[in-house]
C-alpha cells in the first residue's frame, strides 16, 4: 500500500474510534465533548483549494467541460445531446466546502445544476444542493436534501434573495460531527443536527464523500413538476464555477468549522431565510406524512 494511502487509512481508523467515543459520551460534560473535537482537529488532513484541473476529474460530457483562465474557471454545458459533470479527486471525511457558482442565465427551465457531497453504495450518505431552472424572469428553486445510510426524503426548498445568474455567489457545505449547515454567501439556510447517539436518527459520519457537480436535463420534473419544458433553441446552457476551497485542516484555532454549530446570530439569520424564502419543508408536509412527521423534525 502506498505510504499516503496507509496514512489516510490510519487517520480514518482514528477518526472512527473518536466518533465512537463521541457517541458514548454525549451525556457527559460539554468540556469532555470539546476535548474530543480538539483531538479530531489534529487528525484531519489539510486540503486547500487548487486549480480545477488539479482538484477535479471530468466524469461525463467531456467536450462540454471547459477549464479556463489557467485552471481558475470551470464551465459545464448542456445541449440536447448531453449534459456534463465533474468529481473531486479526493474524498473528504468532514469538511467545509465552498464554491462560487454562476447559474444558467435566461430561460433555464428544465435544467438542473447539482453540487453535492456523496459516498457510494446502497447505504450511501449525501448532502445536496440542486438548482432547478425556470423561465426567464422567474426565480430558481434551490433544492436541498440529506441522505444518511441510504435514506433521504429530507427535502427543503428555497428561493434566493438575489439573481444567481448575474454574478458568482458562494454556496457552502459545512459538515462536521455535530451538524450539517448549508450556507449561501455565508448566510445559513439550513441545519441538520447529529442526533444519532441520543435519538437514533441516522447521521452521515462513517463514510468519506466525494464532491460532485453536474448540469443535466431534468425537464421531466424540474420546473413546475415538468409542466414547463426545456427550450432547446436556447442551448447550450452554461453554468460557471470559481474559487473552490475545501477546509480539512489540523489547526483547531484557524479552523473552528470542525466544532462549529449555529450561534444565536446564525440561528436568527437562518430563521429569517426560512421565514421569507423557504417554499417547501418536508417537516410541514402533512399530505406526505399523514401519520406524523419524521422524528428529526421536532428536534432539528
Amino acid at each position: 500500500m502506498p505510504l499516503i494511502n496507509h496514512v489516510h487509512a490510519l487517520q480514518t481508523q482514528n477518526i472512527q474510534k473518536l466518533l465512537n467515543q463521541y457517541s458514548n459520551t454525549m451525556i457527559k460534560t460539554s468540556s469532555c465533548i470539546f476535548s474530543f473535537f480538539l483531538v479530531i482537529c489534529f487528525l484531519v488532513e489539510v486540503a486547500l483549494g487548487g486549480t480545477f484541473d488539479q482538484e477535479f476529474d471530468v466524469t461525463w460530457g467531456y467536450g462540454r467541460v471547459k477549464i479556463l483562465e489557467n485552471g481558475q474557471l470551470l464551465t459545464l454545458s448542456l445541449d440536447r445531446s448531453s449534459g456534463s459533470g465533474f468529481k473531486s479527486k479526493q474524498q473528504y471525511m468532514f469538511a467545509k466546502i465552498d464554491m462560487k457558482i454562476k447559474l444558467v442565465p435566461g430561460n433555464s427551465a428544465g435544467t438542473a445544476t447539482t453540487y453535492y457531497l456523496s459516498s457510494v453504495g446502497s447505504a450511501h450518505d449525501e448532502i445536496d444542493f440542486e438548482f432547478l431552472g425556470n423561465v426567464s424572469g422567474e426565480p430558481y428553486t434551490l433544492h436541498t436534501n440529506v441522505y444518511a445510510q441510504g435514506k433521504g426524503d429530507r427535502e427543503q426548498q428555497f428561493y434566493l434573495w438575489f439573481d444567481p445568474t448575474k454574478d458568482f455567489h458562494t454556496y457552502s457545505i459545512l459538515w462536521n460531527p455535530r451538524n450539517i449547515i448549508f450556507l449561501v454567501d455565508g448566510t445559513p439556510i439550513r441545519q441538520y443536527k447529529n442526533l444519532e447517539a441520543t435519538n437514533g436518527i441516522p447521521y452521515p459520519k462513517n463514510q468519506p464523500m466525494w464532491l460532485y457537480s453536474s448540469l443535466w436535463n431534468a425537464e421531466e420534473w424540474a420546473t413546475r413538476g415538468g409542466l414547463v419544458r426545456t427550450d432547446w433553441s436556447k442551448a447550450p446552457f452554461i453554468a460557471s464555477y470559481r474559487n473552490f476551497n475545501a477546509q480539512t485542516s489540523k489547526n483547531p484555532i484557524a479552523n473552528s468549522w470542525l466544532t462549529q454549530s449555529l450561534d444565536n446570530v446564525g440561528l436568527a439569520r437562518m430563521k429569517w431565510v426560512q421565514k421569507n424564502y423557504m417554499i417547501y419543508n418536508y417537516c410541514t408536509d402533512t399530505r406526505r406524512f399523514p401519520q406524523g412527521f419524521p422524528h428529526e423534525c421536532t428536534l432539528n
